[in-house]
């Protein structure tokens, strides 16, 4: 099984929380998409799948169709840097469908459930023997 490490961004706080699971329901789904947050233990949670890279490192990118890996001439956006205006580089990045090849998927809070992010995700103090 493939490991997918979600990144959860909490759009009111502008906190981030992450969770690695072996879990591929999401695959089939673009960029773009909402998503309902059960799988990841968020019950009553709306989210919007926004980006990822793929097991290689290479982004997901909105404007390329299907689950494919292409070396893109980019004038902007995700994937590449721009230097001076009217540049363009090509560069290798993915499609903008999410596979089983897909490492991280980075999403968005649209819909808040009851219980907050912070107690979901949050760090568990550990306590120091003395």
């Amino acid at each position: 099984m493939v490991e997918v490490r979600y990144v959860v961004n909490d759009v009111k706080s502008g906190k981030t929380y992450q969770k690695t699971l072996e879990d591929v329901s999401l695959v089939g789904k673009k960029i773009g998409d909402k998503v309902e947050g059960d799988f990841l233990g968020l019950e009553g949670y709306d989210l919007e799948i926004r980006g990822g890279s793929d097991h290689a490192g290479f982004p997901l990118r909105k404007d390329i169709e299907g689950p494919v890996r292409k070396r893109a001439l980019l004038g902007g956006g995700v994937g590449v840097k721009i230097n001076r205006p009217g540049m363009k580089l090509r560069k290798t990045v993915c499609g903008n469908t999410i596979t089983v090849k897909t490492a991280q998927i980075n999403l968005s809070v649209k819909k808040y459930g009851n219980k907050a992010l912070e107690d979901i995700f949050g760090k568990k103090e550990e306590k120091v023997a003395e």
